[in-house]
């Protein structure tokens, strides 16, 4: 991964298909643009030499599995979507609301 610091900009650019998949994540965690987006915090200290890698944790993020969503069925045939992607998904009454982009996908009708 290539880092580039411009002023108060910092760049971050995969170099392979791990790290692409690793920044699409991380940006699906951090950006929501219908609510606040989250922040990093640094954690510990990074000396070059003494660590191999700097610590940051997710602001306003819960540790552990980030894969562990609340059960929420429809009560009714609708539609949802992801209000960071756009995606669309058909429920049927008592289907789970799936999650995506790192949240639960809102009911449109």
């Amino acid at each position: 991964m290539q880092i580039n610091i411009e002023k108060n900009l910092v760049e971050f650019t995969p170099e392979n298909d791990d790290e692409i998949k690793k920044i699409e994540a991380l940006w699906k965690i951090m950006v929501d643009c219908a609510r606040f987006n989250k922040k990093l915090v640094p954690v510990g200290e990074y000396t070059p030499g003494k660590n191999k890698f700097a610590r940051f944790a997710i602001e306003g993020e819960k540790g552990g599995s980030s894969e562990t969503y609340p059960d929420v069925s429809v009560d009714k045939d609708c539609r949802c979507y992801c209000q960071t992607c756009n995606k669309y998904v058909e429920l049927k009454k008592g289907d789970r609301i799936p999650p995506c982009c790192g949240k639960l996908m809102e009911i449109l009708d």
